[in-house]
């Protein structure tokens, strides 16, 4: 049941990630269509796209957690004993826990200390923007702690293996 729901959480960031890459890259078509045809830049375009980026990146590497597309290096854990390979996969687990945690503590000060910067040209403030880290941090926190319980590797793709 839980696997299931975080299976469906990181389909959902994923979609969202999709969603936020193609409407970046449609805005800054329009930009660049608007800029050198029509000799009009909307100044909207430039900051919308950095904040579709910005959110992009971080619900996607959520996403890579839960799924397992992120890059990883299994060289070194490849050919360690098989009782080592899995007391090393635990604090791998472990680790990315907490640095999920300091992504969640420091992206709240960063909202924080952000909150009242406006958004050129967008009615958002900075803090609002950047509301995607903690939630993110919070989120591969929880994946990579299903991944621990279950003493499951959190895989990636293999550079080499």
């Amino acid at each position: 049941m839980i696997d299931r729901f975080i299976r469906i959480i990181s389909r959902l960031l994923l979609a969202a990630s999709a969603i936020a890459l193609a409407l970046m890259v449609a805005i800054l078509s329009w930009q660049v269509f608007a800029r050198y045809v029509l000799d009009y830049s909307p100044a909207w375009a430039e900051q919308t796209a950095l904040m579709l980026m910005i959110w992009l990146t971080f619900l996607g590497t959520a996403s890579g957690i839960a799924e397992g597309f992120h890059i990883r290096i299994v060289e070194g854990v490849a050919n360690l004993p098989e009782t080592w390979k899995k007391r090393v996969v635990q604090l791998a687990n472990l680790l990315i826990i907490l640095a999920a945690l300091l992504i969640v503590w420091l992206g709240i000060l960063l909202a924080q200390a952000t909150w009242g910067n406006a958004v050129p040209t967008l009615p958002l403030t900075r803090g609002m923007v950047y509301l995607v880290i903690p939630f993110s941090g919070a989120l591969i926190a929880v994946f990579a702690l299903d991944k621990l319980l279950r003493g499951e590797e959190i895989s990636g793709s293999q550079a080499s293996a």
